[in-house]
């Protein structure tokens, strides 16, 4: 039965997991009613802290302009504070320095028309936490892992907490379970009476590992340091990458990453070795040949492309949905996971805004509305990963091949061509649907259009090469 505050007519709701997904689900359903909880497992920090249950917030993190754009939508104003506590805005690719998977490196246009929000994952957690935690309505109860639903195949009614953690039972008309990678839906739907969801997974097998570097005083010193990218190639096994982003604090993080047979460990002693010498091009490794480590490397592999289709799920519960890396987790390198958890609680305040939160069939709407932006950055992942061995029980099909052979036609375009690179951009950057690679200017672009020819080395200037000390 329906709590108290439910029968007298105030509407409720509870987020499972104050993930950024989770976070921002809540800001939305904070508009629509009188009461959102937020139910962690961990215990939140105040701060731009690490916590125990966000393992990856030690690896390298990109917002990309759709996810951007997205969380600007959600919370007006959180990118100007962000940056005002040391996050940087950055043009793509004026302020990025990248070598794509096919070996190309990427010309430096200034007309891009994408930007990136580059920082620590702990200073973006506590800047959206903040918000987000500061609205009317919204209640934060961490340090309670959920035990189960409450309701049936029909209705989810509520969720049940452990012994000790209060009442039995936490009843709402809305919940939305946005724990992550770790999450029980699939469980707790069975335990409903529900059949199983159909899960797909392609894991590459790729481990990282990060450090943290006091970025050369002449660096800080520049306007911005480009991040500095070099992306591993999934057809030729083991597939390295690197990435060093500029964070608050005068600092480098850095992150390494590598497949079966050639990951990168925690030894302190082979993180700068493995720079240097494991990847395509051995630009990171210089950079931070002399720079002062703060931090020891810290690793994980917990980094395989999973996607549970509840949109296609037979039968659903009305009062229940699901969002996030709890839908959909991704290999990190993408950058995605971030922009899709943003552009996931529009699609919930667009099902909402559009339907009501009592009409009939809302959760299954929300279902298949979340679908969308995850559907586009799982497209985008897989048809890399998929090319791994061992990365799936069955290798890619011929189109899938076809498809992949195409985008690497466009990569090379837009290298050297700045409308090609729009393009490209648009649908890298979670902006556009992967269709617009097949608009007619991109395929003009890509067979017919001009080219400034392809570049020997990484295009930092004489002035990022001095600062950082390559200069010879």
């Amino acid at each position: 039965m329906p709590d108290r505050a439910t029968a007298a007519g105030r509407r409720t709701a509870i987020v499972i997991g104050g993930s950024t997904a989770g976070l921002l689900t809540a800001s939305v359903l904070a508009t629509r009613f009188h009461e959102v909880t937020v139910v962690e497992a961990d215990r939140l920090p105040a701060g731009p802290e690490p916590r125990k249950g966000l393992p990856q917030a030690r690896h390298a993190h990109l917002l990309w302009s759709g996810g951007v754009a997205a969380l600007e939508d959600l919370l007006p104003g959180i990118t100007g504070e962000l940056v005002g506590k040391g996050a940087a805005l950055i043009d793509v690719m004026k302020d990025l320095v990248s070598k794509a998977p096919s070996g190309q490196w990427f010309r430096r246009f200034t007309d891009s028309r994408h930007s990136m929000i580059v920082c620590s994952r702990d200073l973006l957690d506590a800047v959206v936490r903040a918000d987000v935690l500061g609205r009317r309505g919204v209640t934060l109860r961490d340090g309670i892992r959920v035990a189960g639903l409450v309701g049936d195949r029909d209705r989810v009614t509520g969720i049940r907490l452990p012994d000790g953690s209060g009442p039995g039972v936490l009843h709402a008309d809305l919940v939305i379970d946005a724990s992550g990678r770790a999450s029980r839906t699939p469980a707790w739907l069975t335990e409903l009476g529900l059949p199983p969801v159909v899960e797909r997974v392609v894991d590459a097998g790729v481990a990282y590992a990060s450090r943290v570097y006091e970025a050369p005083p002449a660096t800080t010193a520049l306007p911005r340091y480009p991040v500095v990218n070099v992306q591993a190639d999934p057809r030729n096994a083991p597939g390295r990458g690197g990435i060093l982003i500029p964070v608050e604090g005068g600092r480098w993080l850095v992150t390494v990453s590598g497949t079966r047979g050639g990951r990168p460990t925690a030894d302190p002693a082979e993180f700068g070795h493995f720079a240097l010498t494991g990847l395509k091009d051995p630009i990171i490794g210089r950079l931070i040949a002399d720079a002062k480590p703060l931090t020891d490397p810290v690793t994980t592999r917990s980094t395989a492309n999973r996607r549970r289709y509840y949109e296609n799920a037979p039968a659903w519960p009305e009062g229940f949905a699901v969002v996030g890396d709890a839908v959909a987790g991704y290999n990190p390198v993408y950058g995605h996971g971030l922009s899709v958890a943003a552009q996931s609680a529009l699609a919930v305040r667009e099902v909402l805004g559009g339907h009501g939160a009592d009409a009939r069939g809302t959760a299954r709407r929300i279902q298949r509305a979340v679908a969308r932006p995850v559907g586009n950055a799982w497209n985008l992942a897989v048809g890399q990963d998929a090319y791994y061995p061992g990365a799936a029980p069955q290798p890619p099909t011929a189109v899938e091949r076809l498809l992949t052979a195409y985008v690497d036609k466009a990569v090379a375009a837009g290298s050297e061509n700045p409308r090609a690179l729009h393009g490209l951009l648009d649908v890298m950057s979670l902006s556009t649907p992967p269709t617009r690679l097949f608009a007619p200017d991109m395929l003009w672009n890509i067979f017919f259009g001009g080219r400034k020819g392809p570049l020997r080395e990484a295009p930092l200037s004489a002035a990022e090469r001095a600062a950082a000390g390559l200069e010879e």
